[in-house]
């Protein structure tokens, strides 16, 4: 096989960490990971399968003890008992050690998997919830992957499937520590990459045929409404479609632009390259290559086939001679003229020639090593494919049906595929097909997306299905407006939690149980999710109520104070709320002594380093976050010129300090603007810039001033002593609340003056209980009586 097709792997273990029989084998890959594996014929795989790369892992301590009964292997985290026979429910156990006693700590070989779930290959046609594939991470502390089926990578870089009759399974034992049973997946089977900046900001897409021409026009009209995109996806309609000859079937698949569209393919990408856009081409190449195409002769000849016969060339992807003409004739003269990378839309099942040879998975592995090659940065764009798919970002969760039992599900298929290690979902945001026009399902699909790895656009070629938000009455087209401009701004953040996730092994959106483990209420809010390692977001996933007019969500809060950054209500945590927003945004919280850098709002083009950022801090706590930023050159940690600006706050002193960027020069600004947001306050302080009085500002519940600094220096910004964040202004919240609420007059009279009363919050909440207030607005009411403030 080509170089460019192979990957570094280390798949042998250890030999100290290796247990073995004639037929079994353990091996002891980390104190909570040992794999198991029964061989019939006594020959055991030590090569790398499209799950495990990396056995070659620093061997832990255990112990290993025999009898003649059984031989039991322990570490610090799993006890393993086996009684040295063919594996059954009874002869072969792993128990989590420590602190958990429950049944579900002890596994049984062949036992149903007590996990929390991993994720799914699609989400095509899926109104509501699926079921999921397995995850590395059990509430009981102990579960099993099966890797007994997935194929196995050879010496050369190709591919063979598994020996039958063989067993292969990996145990991971980590009780409670999710955060280590990920690292130890991510150690076995491979990080995250790092992928490009501008995959971070807006992606236009839609099923639609677009000309050139009216492609322009739509991003002119974008430019005009400062909305800026930096992905643009062109769907199946580039290609020629309509105009292939009835002789020749379906124009599903296609690599020939359609001419009577883009006269001028190559023209067209340079110009959307240079309003700072990449481009990735749609493709569905199950029919493989028939000879109406452009590249039909020359996929021939690269095949030693007789083009003038005008025979079809099948799509084999298990054939190394085809594999290679299908990039090397196929892609590559494509992306010669600007096409950055592919979106592989393949839809015809698990099949292949050889037998378990996934031709998804071969897709995704191949066009990702083969977009890295030369220092591209490596990407790709696909469905799920099992165990081991996170090393091929970004995934495509397939063709999203149109509904509320839709959009409810995603935030929740999002967090928990982090279980499996796979961080960089892309949805159909605003759902692709069928259902019915509701403007408010729409804005709340948008606002979701700015919280999902991947913020995607799209729709199906219904003339009436657009997303474009001058489509969309005021109030839907403000919160789809500020939801993508927001998107653009928060990029900063998302491109630091990026270079997190490929280097620390820790996904951009985790469900709160990874976040507190012990704490049952983390486990019964699965539509909330962490953000990185500073924001909890709970999106709205329902309609809004009819007498409230707000969106509403459940979530259950960490300890501590948590501030929204679009209203600046203050949380106090460490229990389940209740949370209402109107349309313009979704409840995103940041935790006290949270550090939220974010892209001016002028900063609209998300390619690049912003001149100027404004830091939102949420005071309460001490709290520190690397600002991490680089050129887009290199491939992989290692290689990547990265620049490190540490941001540092100290609680006590009330102080902001922006340490000097560390790094390559000529990544970042030599000089940077920077706006510092306190959030939490109402009225002006006094605030010091590097000892020196600065005029502040204070509005929206936010103290904020601007300083210009050279980026090799360090700024300090002092604020009050210990500042505690508060809500501001309840009792107008109170008043606008009631006054918008579709409700009798006399009754919001009566609830008005219940709530205005001398008495504590929890006399006056009992009081409205006693009332006859609706439900939902008696929890709107109780959300702000119990906001922090004072």
């Amino acid at each position: 096989m080509d170089a460019r097709f192979r990957m570094p792997v280390s798949p042998v273990a250890h030999p100290e960490a290796v247990v073995q029989g004639d037929r079994w084998r353990f091996s002891v890959l980390t104190d909570g990971l040992v794999r198991i594996e029964w061989a019939p014929d006594g020959v055991f795989e030590d090569r790398a399968s499209t799950f495990a790369l990396h056995r070659d892992l620093p061997v832990p301590r255990f112990e290993v003890v025999e009898s003649d009964a059984v031989v039991e292997i322990l570490t610090e985290r799993l006890h393993l008992t086996y009684d040295r026979g063919p594996f059954t429910p009874a002869g072969l156990t792993v128990q989590a050690r420590g602190a958990l006693t429950s049944w579900h700590s002890l596994w049984r070989y062949g036992d149903t998997a007590h996990d929390l779930g991993g994720t799914a290959r699609t989400l095509d046609m899926a109104d509501g919830r699926i079921p999921l594939e397995p995850g590395v991470i059990a509430r009981g502390g102990v579960t099993a992957l099966d890797d007994s089926t997935s194929f196995l990578f050879t010496d050369d870089g190709w591919v063979a499937p598994r020996p039958t009759g063989h067993l292969d399974f990996y145990v991971f034992a980590y009780g409670h520590d999710y955060a280590a049973a990920l690292r130890a997946f991510y150690d076995l089977s491979g990080p995250q990459p790092v992928l490009p900046r501008w995959t971070l900001g807006n992606w236009w897409s839609r099923y639609h045929r677009y000309s050139a021409d009216e492609y322009r026009e739509l991003l002119d009209r974008f430019e005009r409404e400062r909305i800026r995109f930096s992905v643009a996806v062109l769907d199946m309609d580039w290609h020629r479609v309509e105009s292939v000859p009835p002789e020749f079937g379906s124009g599903w698949t296609g690599y020939s632009w359609e001419r009577e569209l883009f006269p001028d393919p190559a023209g067209f990408l340079t110009e959307l390259h240079d309003r700072g856009l990449r481009v990735t081409l749609n493709v569905h190449p199950a029919d493989g290559v028939r000879a109406f195409e452009d590249a039909y002769a020359d996929m021939a000849r690269a095949l030693g086939r007789d083009p003038e016969r005008g025979l079809p060339i099948a799509f084999d992807i298990t054939d190394p001679a085809f594999l290679e003409a299908y990039f090397d004739v196929l892609h590559h003269r494509l992306e010669d003229e600007g096409v950055d990378f592919w979106w592989i839309d393949w839809q015809q099942g698990p099949h292949s020639r050889i037998p378990g040879i996934d031709p998804l998975w071969m897709l995704n592995h191949h066009h990702f090593l083969d977009s890295g090659r030369g220092d591209r940065r490596p990407l790709t764009f696909s469905r799920y494919a099992g165990p081991g798919s996170h090393r091929y970002p970004v995934g495509f969760s397939g063709d999203t049906l149109i509904s509320w039992a839709s959009l409810d599900f995603q935030p929740e298929f999002t967090a928990t595929a982090s279980n499996i290690g796979y961080g960089w979902w892309s949805h159909d945001i605003g759902g692709h097909l069928w259902g019915v026009r509701d403007d408010e399902l729409t804005a709340r699909w948008v606002q979701l997306g700015v919280w999902s790895p991947i913020l995607r656009l799209h729709s199906s070629n219904n003339p009436f299905l657009a997303k474009e938000p001058w489509m969309f009455p005021e109030e839907t087209r403000s919160a789809i407006d500020g939801a993508l401009r927001f998107r653009v701004r928060l990029v900063p953040y998302l491109h630091s939690m990026n270079h997190v996730a490929a280097t620390q092994g820790v996904p951009l959106v985790r469900p709160m149980y990874h976040l507190a483990p012990d704490e049952p209420a983390a486990y019964e809010v699965p539509n909330e999710f962490a953000f990185g390692s500073e924001l909890v977001v709970a999106p709205i996933t329902t309609p809004r109520d009819p007498v409230t007019l707000l969106g509403s969500a459940t979530a259950w809060l960490p300890p501590g104070p948590w501030t929204d950054i679009h209203t600046g209500v203050v949380i106090e945590g460490g229990r389940i709320v209740r949370l209402h927003r109107d349309g313009a945004s979704v409840p995103a919280l940041l935790k006290a002594g949270g550090i939220l850098p974010l892209a001016a709002e002028h900063e609209t083009d998300a390619t690049r380093n912003p001149q100027h950022l404004e830091v939102l801090v949420a005071p309460g706590a001490d709290g520190a976050f690397v600002l991490i930023e680089d050129d887009d050159t290199g491939t992989t940690p290692e290689t990547i010129p990265t620049v490190r600006s540490a941001l540092i706050w100290d609680q006590a002193s009330g102080s902001l300090t922006i340490e000097a960027a560390d790094g390559p020069a000529g990544i970042v600004p030599e000089t940077r603007t920077w706006t510092v947001a306190l959030l939490g306050f109402s009225d002006a302080m006094s605030v010091t810039v590097d000892g020196r009085a600065t005029p502040a500002t204070a509005s929206r519940g936010r103290v904020s001033l601007t300083v210009t600094a050279d980026t090799n220096a360090a700024v300090v910004v002092r604020f009050a002593a210990d500042p505690r964040p508060v809500t501001a202004d309840v009792p107008g919240r109170l008043f606008a609340l009631l006054n918008a609420a579709q409700h009798p007059y006399e009754a919001k009279a009566a609830i008005w003056r219940t709530i205005g009363a001398d008495r504590s919050a929890a006399d006056r909440l009992a009081e409205l209980h006693a009332m006859d207030v609706p439900r939902p607005l008696l929890e709107a009411i109780t959300e702000l009586l119990t906001a922090v403030t004072a």
